[in-house]
């Protein structure tokens, strides 16, 4: 770019003297109506940058070009459902009857906000074949955390205290072992075959060994290279023989939906990413939710508070009480209330019929990618995928080009990379995922580029390797920005 304040930072334009604005004075001829007290005051003014309203105008409208996201372009990025996000959602979101709410406020003057929490509640129920669930948890991991908790309090309940270890698959998402820890469980480790699926071999020599120590299972379905897993009645049935419960993480539900339900599956308690398949935009950590749904007989340990229909089934009421076994509060008032109704909103949007089309596009295009690449990428497992697949890096690997590179070129192509070296069953792993509204036009580009790239990096390997090229900052070293990050602009001048 030729423009010179594309790439600066805002302190480095500041010229000492400029303002872009200036307070009013009070009649005390201080900028503050009440005055501060002296222990709260800075010992010296903040180092701020001081520029023309125009500068700072044009500095920031031009550096939100760097952001990339669903509105921008192709968004593939595998493990994490970058959706679109309708333009009705931020609608209803936004509206001031809904935006101006308070959660303290009593329940008679907003049966209308009471009754999107109950809507949502009673549709998840149906999407997933599940008795009731709770909207308060604020993120997939959080709504891992909660129904570990609901498992724990289950055993404990009956008195069961021996069960304190959780089977998860060694291809799972990371945080399915970081939530098992933090609520104090124990990870044992179930293997993989070679096609990609639970080893159920394996699971039964590790029943044999821990039968009256097993919680529970956790499970992704589709798992985490994007494959149905095919024996789980099987699994559940092992399970639930030996005591324990089974989880599922609802991270991957999207291929899911409308098609199978993972209560019918035996699961009885599962997280759904509110944010990842009822379409809220989750980039840069936030926000989300993390609805728990629960199976008939595990509702009483679901946390507080609870939106009920009350005893004339006329009205919606608040809960907090008459729960004994309940785990009481996981999080402040009802979880992120905006998530909760744009996800509603997309619910109703598609209705009974075209919901049930999501699962379906979704698999189709990411099937064609995959049958449409698999010459110029290595596929380590062939066969019918869901919503995701993961190449391992280029099919011809003599130039050294790897998935990194693939992943850096792209951005000069306007894509925004996916997932990369991850799931770790693969040295050069590259997950591809497209999302069920995205037009063949779209996905037909991506196909081309990435055959492209695949042509480069045969013909000029460097040319791959050195990318990005067209990008305001070109390639970093990640080791050392990941060890040593520079995030302040004083630690940038003490570094020069």
């Amino acid at each position: 770019m030729n423009n010179k304040l594309y790439g600066n930072l805002i302190f480095e334009l500041s010229r000492p003297g400029r303002k872009g604005y200036s307070l009013p004075k009070n009649s005390f001829g201080d900028y503050n109506v009440d005055s501060l007290p002296d222990f709260m005051k800075r010992s010296e003014e903040a180092t701020l940058p001081e520029c023309d309203e125009m500068t700072v105008v044009r500095h920031y409208t031009n550096h939100s070009a760097n952001n990339f996201g669903v509105n921008n372009g192709f968004y593939p990025l595998g493990s994490c459902t970058m959706k679109y996000n309708p333009v009705i959602n931020e609608e209803i979101a936004s509206m001031k009857e809904f935006a101006g709410l308070h959660p303290l406020q009593p329940a008679d003057t907003c049966q209308g906000a009471l009754e999107v929490y109950y809507g949502v509640q009673q549709s998840l129920a149906a999407l997933t074949g599940l008795s009731e669930f709770t909207l308060n948890p604020c993120a997939g991991a959080h709504g891992e955390l909660t129904g570990l908790m609901i498992i724990r309090a289950y055993h404990e309940s009956r008195n069961d205290l021996k069960r304190t270890k959780v089977i998860i698959p060694d291809s799972a998402h990371g945080t399915n072992p970081a939530s098992a820890a933090v609520c104090g469980l124990e990870v044992i480790e179930v293997k993989s075959t070679a096609e990609g699926l639970v080893e159920v071999a394996d699971l039964k020599e590790l029943l044999a060994d821990h039968s009256e120590e097993i919680a529970a299972m956790m499970m992704t379905n589709p798992n985490t290279l994007g494959l149905f897993e095919k024996e789980i009645p099987e699994i559940a049935k092992l399970i639930h023989e030996c005591g324990g419960l089974m989880y599922y993480d609802g991270a991957n539900l999207n291929p899911m939906l409308g098609v199978s339900r993972p209560g019918d599956m035996g699961f009885d308690v599962m997280h759904i990413n509110l944010h990842k398949t009822f379409s809220t935009p989750h980039g840069g950590g936030g926000p989300g939710s993390g609805p728990v749904g629960v199976r008939e007989g595990l509702e009483q340990f679901l946390p507080t508070p609870r939106v009920v229909m009350d005893e004339e089934n006329e009205m919606l009421k608040v809960e907090t009480g008459n729960y004994d076994k309940s785990l009481g509060s996981v999080g402040a008032f009802f979880g992120n209330f905006g998530v909760i109704l744009r996800a509603y909103t997309y619910i109703l949007s598609l209705g009974r019929d075209n919901v049930k089309m999501v699962g379906p596009l979704a698999t189709l295009n990411a099937n064609y990618i995959k049958e449409s690449l698999k010459d110029f990428y290595e596929l380590p497992i062939g066969g019918l995928c869901k919503h995701e697949f993961v190449f391992d890096g280029l099919k011809d690997k003599s130039t050294g080009v790897t998935t990194m590179d693939v992943a850096k070129r792209l951005l000069d192509y306007g894509y925004h990379a996916p997932t990369i070296y991850f799931p770790l069953l693969f040295h050069e792993s590259l997950m591809i995922e497209p999302t069920e509204n995205e037009s063949k036009e779209t996905i037909d580009g991506f196909i081309s580029v990435m055959k492209t790239i695949a042509q480069e990096a045969k013909e000029n390997p460097e040319l791959v390797k050195s990318a990005p090229h067209n990008t305001p900052i070109g390639r970093v070293d990640d080791v050392l920005a990941a060890k040593h990050p520079v995030v302040t602009f004083k630690q940038m001048q003490d570094e020069k």
